[in-house]
């Protein structure tokens, strides 16, 4: 499908079923797509559009030992460094309380998921995205990280994402921030005594996980081009730049 007007576009690399769920909004934060593909999938959807900027909730480069370097200095021996693989951006969130994995500095010591998150990134350099924020650039590309964006959003740290209430929770997140998703709260209309006893739940009111994290995706990347003000980066040019839907963060969630 082929648009004429800016996509904000969130890709989520670990999907089960396909390679990638990815998540489209156009500049009333009305959904334009919400679906799983390949590789191919993806890139010929976003080939389709006059202008996009893309969000990928996948580390866009290896560490550089940045972080490593900083706590050698710091420790007083070695053995207490361990755990410190990470990128700058990833070493930041974590102390602010949100916990997230490190970027190995090798690409091969990386998992699958992030290893398929760096070929989208070239596959898409390739195809014209540049780095945000370009001025006057059509296409352009961020990082982003879902478990990061819900903190910021919620507040606190989220309910487990796999888990209904956890994923209510996001949706709900969502759904308040102005995305014109499925109200979450329908859910609960729709739920009566004979239901629960017959275990028939309104399940497809509520959007899987991994739908709500190219969601929250596709918001950041709408945010940052509307309410660029709205947002916030983190870590450094060599590995990269983590970009969340808020002006500032907590001390600690």
């Amino acid at each position: 499908m082929f648009f004429t007007d800016s996509v904000f576009v969130g890709i989520d690399p670990t999907s089960s079923r396909k390679a990638f769920t990815y998540a489209a909004l156009d500049r009333e934060l009305n959904l334009v797509a919400l679906t799983d593909g390949e590789m191919e999938d993806v890139t010929a959807f976003l080939a389709g559009q006059k202008s996009a900027t893309v969000a990928i909730n996948a580390p866009s480069n290896v560490n550089c030992g940045v972080v490593r370097e900083k706590m050698k200095k710091e420790m007083l021996t070695p053995h207490q460094i361990r755990g410190a693989d990470m990128r700058v951006a990833e070493y930041e969130l974590r102390e602010h309380g949100i916990t997230v994995s490190g970027t190995p500095g090798r690409v091969e010591l990386c998992p699958s998921w992030i290893q398929l998150g760096f070929a989208l990134y070239r596959k898409l350099e390739k195809m014209g995205f540049v780095e945000y924020p370009h001025a006057n650039a059509g296409h352009q590309l961020l990082e982003t990280h879902p478990h990061a964006v819900f903190c910021s959003l919620v507040g606190q740290v989220p309910l487990q994402k796999p888990t209904l209430e956890g994923r209510i929770q996001r949706q709900i997140v969502l759904h308040d921030a102005g995305l014109r998703i499925k109200d979450p709260m329908n859910f609960f209309e729709e739920i009566t005594r004979h239901r629960l006893r017959m275990g028939i739940m309104p399940m497809e009111l509520i959007y899987p996980s991994e739908q709500l994290d190219a969601l929250a995706a596709a918001y950041t990347a709408w945010l940052a081009v509307k309410r660029p003000e709205g947002t916030l980066r983190l870590g450094m040019e060599n590995e990269g730049f983590v970009v969340l839907p808020v002006g500032d963060l907590k001390t600690k969630y």
